[in-house]
Formats: structure tokens, C-alpha cells, sequence
């Protein structure tokens, strides 16, 4: 039964296939400068034979109320930009499907809300995450501000050293190349000081929108393959 039912699941669309590392946007605020998977990394995923099983990460994103999580989210997971705004109620999410070196994977994207009034409904899904995306928008420098204490809220609700950070600066295309250079200054400042890599990204024209949820994926995706086989090495040790 098992067999037939996996069969009924449609492949993974060709943009979700991941076989090499994806590049890092900026050079100078960026959380690993390799280019290939993990040797191990990928020599399990070789040998695995369909013995590994559906992997899953959860990200939460975060940010001031009207940066553009939910358009930075939709862009990425059903392709359209809607122009009218509707605040996010608590939280919501997605579930987008890769397949990474072989291995089947999933991103579960949190999007919460920036409202002060929801804040404590939000704050109890920040747990477990494998990745923290902390968004603020290019156009107003203020939204740049508040990313270092929502950064504090999700890293409160989570061990030290359990999340891999991301700083995203949304709105590209509202901004002009001299503006955007300038706030990306201050972006990467911050970036560095919240041990994050930065992205800038335009939801509207989806500029590096794909590019940045792969490098997402990628990273997430590795980590929890590095942490298995540590567990089973200490196990096999153990015996």
C-alpha cells in the first residue's frame, strides 16, 4: 500500500532539484563560503537506496508588519505577487517539496505575523526551527532596526547554536541601485553582528527569490543529514 501511495505523489518540479551547494549572495555577509556538499553528506545520499527517509525542515519567518514576508513566501511557493495587502493572523504556513542530492526534502515555512497584538501567538511556533529568516524592507530603513530584537524573539525559543540565521532585505524593486548599495551597507553590518547571511530580494519581480529559498534549503538540508550521521556514528560507537 505504501509503494502505491508514494506513486500518487507528483515529482518534484525541476526548479526544486538541488544537486550542487548554491552561492551565497554577498561575500561579505555569508554563513559558508563552500561550494560542494559535505563529502559524507553526499556519499550517504548516494548509498541510501531509498532507505532514507522524507526529510523536513521547519523555518519561521519574521519581521515588522507590511516588509513582505507573506509576499516574499508566496512568491517563492505558488509563483504570484498580490498587490493587495492582507495582514497575516497569527501564523500560517507552507510546505515546499526539493529533492537534494537524490533525498527527498521538505521546507516548512512559517510565516508569522507582525503585529505587536500577535506577537505572543506567533512566538510559540518560533520552536524547533532549523532555520530563522528575519526580513525587513529596503524602501524604509526603520524595518532594518527592529530585525536584531525579532531575531531575539525566535532565538529565545530555541537551544543556542540551532538555527541557521538569514537577514532579507525585500522590496529591491521599489529602491534604486545607489539606495539599495547604500542600505545593503548597513544591511551586511547588521547581518554580521546577528551572525546571518544576507540576501536582497524583490518579491514583485521575484528577483532572487528562488536563488536564496535553494541556498535556504540547501543549508537546512545538509545540517540535518551532518547531524544523523553523527547520531549514528555515536550509536554504532556505543555498541
Amino acid at each position: 500500500m505504501k509503494s502505491s501511495l508514494m506513486h500518487l505523489v507528483p515529482p518534484v518540479s525541476r526548479d526544486r532539484i538541488i544537486s550542487q551547494f548554491p552561492k551565497w549572495y554577498t561575500p561579505e555577509a555569508c554563513l559558508q563560503f563552500k561550494e560542494h556538499f559535505h563529502a559524507q553528506v553526499r556519499t550517504a545520499c548516494q548509498q541510501s537506496t531509498g532507505t532514507v527517509g522524507l526529510k523536513i525542515s521547519k523555518v519561521v519567518v519574521v519581521g515588522d508588519l507590511y516588509v513582505g514576508k507573506t509576499s516574499l513566501i508566496n512568491r517563492f511557493c505558488k509563483d504570484n505577487f498580490d498587490r493587495d495587502y492582507k495582514a497575516t493572523i497569527g501564523v500560517d504556513f507552507e510546505i515546499e517539496r526539493f529533492e537534494i542530492i537524490g533525498i527527498p526534502y521538505n521546507l516548512q515555512i512559517w510565516d508569522t505575523a507582525g503585529q505587536e497584538k500577535f506577537k505572543c501567538i506567533a512566538s510559540a511556533y518560533y520552536r524547533g526551527a532549523e532555520v530563522i529568516i528575519t526580513v525587513f524592507d529596503l524602501a524604509d530603513i526603520q524595518t532594518l532596526d527592529h530585525t536584531k530584537q525579532w531575531l531575539e524573539d525566535a532565538l529565545r525559543e530555541n537551544e543556542p547554536d540551532s538555527s541557521f540565521v538569514f537577514l532579507v532585505g525585500t522590496k529591491k524593486d521599489l529602491v534604486s541601485d545607489a539606495v539599495c548599495e547604500r542600505t545593503e551597507l548597513d544591511a551586511i553590518r547588521f547581518a554580521n553582528e546577528m551572525q546571518a547571511e544576507y540576501w536582497s530580494v524583490s518579491a514583485k519581480t521575484g528577483e532572487n527569490v528562488k536563488e536564496f529559498f535553494s541556498r535556504v534549503a540547501a543549508l537546512a538540508f545538509e545540517q540535518s543529514m551532518i547531524k544523523e550521521l553523527e547520531k549514528t556514528a555515536g550509536h554504532m560507537t556505543q555498541i
